[in-house]
């Protein structure tokens, strides 16, 4: 994921919404949002290069987000994947804050990531840039993108503010999250940030959904959960030139 918005704890419904794009080159091969086989309380897509996943959800109401940190200048060899990070929680039955105590004391294996883990209890925030740390979130509505949280880069801060706005009407509909996460303006200069990639780069990234036909936003991705840990995860599928693929919506809740 490169980008999202996240309301912990202040929807009266909602124990925990997401909203968030993972942006990512074309050719990466990726799969739909489904049930893992592998995995069957598992509900998210999937890189099928390293086999992880950059959000996601479970049967019993956890959910699970990851994001890069970009910093051109750090390179980890041979690191093992972030997207991992996402999946092994949703498999691994740990509660979040066990979880993000042992990813904590292997953070430096890692190259930079952001992760929110996620339970009927707490909404716990690793990452390993600069240095390995977590905390747990406070009850309102939090961004992230390939930064610090709540770094207000411009994007950060329009999906935040779609996802206050959402909140505060007290509604079913999430067409304005979809809205929020399919907004293509650009920040001006001299509000982008300087990560180090240039800025022709910091300009096509400032967009919480990326237009291009080489590397785009790949996947725009809504999860709710209830208190009683129902919820559903959805989305949306992009190819090149940001051309609609498909879209999916998963209830976590077993059949009867």
């Amino acid at each position: 994921m490169c980008l999202l918005a996240i309301a912990w704890n202040i929807h009266p419904r909602w124990r925990l919404v997401m909203a968030g794009n993972r942006d990512e080159a074309h050719e990466r091969p990726t799969a739909a949002l489904a049930r893992w086989s592998d995995r069957p309380e598992v509900l998210a897509g999937r890189d099928l290069r390293s086999g992880g996943t950059w959000a996601g959800l479970d049967l019993s109401g956890r959910m699970t987000v990851v994001t890069n940190v970009r910093d051109p200048r750090i390179v980890v060899p041979q690191a093992p994947s972030r997207g991992a990070l996402a999946a092994d929680f949703l498999g691994s039955g740990l509660s979040a804050s066990a979880y993000a105590g042992a990813t904590g004391s292997a953070a430096d294996a890692y190259a930079p990531f952001n992760l929110l883990v996620a339970d009927a209890n707490v909404c716990e925030y690793v990452s390993n840039y600069p240095h390995p740390r977590r905390m747990l979130l406070a009850d309102g509505v939090h961004g992230l993108s390939n930064g610090d949280l709540d770094e207000p880069w411009p994007k950060t801060l329009r999906l935040m503010q779609a996802m206050s706005d959402w909140v505060s009407r007290e509604t079913e509909d999430v067409d304005l999250l979809w809205r929020g996460l399919a907004d293509e303006h650009l920040a001006p200069d001299p509000e982008l940030p300087d990560t180090g990639v240039g800025l022709e780069r910091e300009r096509l990234l400032s967009a919480a959904f990326i237009r291009n036909p080489i590397y785009g936003t790949r996947a725009s991705t809504l999860i709710a959960i209830d208190h009683q840990g129902h919820g559903w995860i959805s989305e949306r599928r992009f190819g090149p030139d940001g051309h609609l693929l498909g879209e999916t919506t998963l209830s976590n809740r077993m059949p009867p």
